[in-house]
C-alpha cells in the first residue's frame, strides 16, 4: 500500500518558522510537496492571523496552494475556530472552492452533522479520534466506512500514556474490522515516537509544524520542508518507500 506523507503546515501554532499569510502557506506547500509531501493539511488565517472558515479566506488559500504540483489538500473545521454549530455549517455551506477533504474531530459538538454536511457537499472527511470515547462515538455513528482516513491523535505529552492510548482505539478499530485507512500521529515530545510507530504499523503519516517545531534530534526545525525530509528518511529506513 501507497504511503501517505502529509505535511500539517500551521495548525493553531504561534511561532515565527509556521506560516500564516496565504502566499506564505502557499509557499511552505510549495517546498513540502518538493521536499516529498503528497498530502496537506493547513487551517486558513484571516488577516489578523487568527484562524478562520470565512468563504473568501479559505477560497484564497485554496487556490494559492493548488498554484503547486496537485495534491490533496485538507482545511482544519476545528470547534474552536467557529465555536457556534450553526454559523460553522453556514459557512462551509457558502465555500465557492472546496477542499479535497477536512478533518473532524469527534470530541467536538455537532461532529456527525458537520461530517454529513461535508459529504454532502462532496468533501472528503478525516475522523479525528483522540480518545476511546470518540471512537466509540465514531462506531456507533455509522460513518467510519465513508471516511478518507482515520486519524488517531494522541494529544498527552508522555510516550508512555500515549502509546496506551493510541492501542485502546486500535483494539476498538481492529475489532469493528474497518478497512479505512489509518494516521497515527502526536503533539511536540510524541510526534516522532507516534510516526515512526504509525509507519511500523503500516499506517500512513504526518509531520509539520502544527505538530512540532523540532527535528528528530531535538534541533529547531527550519520549515515544514525540514520535516518532511525527515519523516521521508525515517520511511525509506522502514520500507515504507
Amino acid at each position: 500500500m501507497s504511503l501517505t506523507l502529509q505535511a500539517c503546515l500551521n495548525g493553531a501554532r504561534a511561532h515565527p518558522t509556521v506560516p500564516v499569510t496565504p502566499q506564505q502557506i502557499a509557499a511552505e506547500a510549495q517546498r513540502s510537496v518538493e521536499a516529498g509531501a503528497n498530502a496537506l493539511h493547513l487551517h486558513a488565517r484571516s488577516r489578523g492571523g487568527r484562524e478562520t472558515l470565512e468563504p473568501g479566506v479559505c477560497a484564497e488559500v485554496l487556490e494559492l496552494v493548488r498554484r503547486s504540483p496537485g495534491v490533496p489538500v485538507g482545511l482544519s473545521t476545528g470547534f474552536w475556530i467557529v465555536p457556534d454549530e450553526r454559523r460553522r455549517y453556514a459557512q462551509i455551506r457558502e465555500w465557492h472552492l472546496l477542499p479535497d477533504y477536512c478533518s473532524v474531530n469527534l470530541s467536538e459538538p455537532g461532529a456527525e452533522e458537520l461530517c454529513e454536511l461535508l459529504f454532502s457537499e462532496g468533501i472528503g472527511v478525516e475522523a479525528g479520534l483522540a480518545s476511546v470515547p470518540d471512537t466509540y462515538r465514531l462506531l456507533e455513528s455509522g460513518l467510519a466506512e465513508r471516511c478518507v482516513r482515520l486519524l488517531i491523535e494522541i494529544e498527552t505529552q508522555d510516550l508512555a500514556q500515549a502509546l496506551r492510548e493510541a492501542e485502546a482505539i486500535e483494539i476498538l478499530l481492529d475489532e469493528a474490522l474497518l478497512r479505512v485507512p489509518r494516521l497515527l500521529h502526536g503533539v511536540d515530545a510524541t510526534a516522532w515516537p507516534l510516526l515512526e510507530l504509525s509507519l511500523q504499523r503500516g499506517y500512513d503519516v504526518r509531520i509539520g509544524l502544527e505538530d512540532t517545531l523540532t527535528l528528530p534530534d531535538g534541533r529547531l526545525a527550519s520549515s515544514n520542508a525540514e520535516l518532511i525530509t525527515q519523516a521521508k528518511i525515517l520511511a525509506k529506513k522502514a520500507g515504507r518507500i
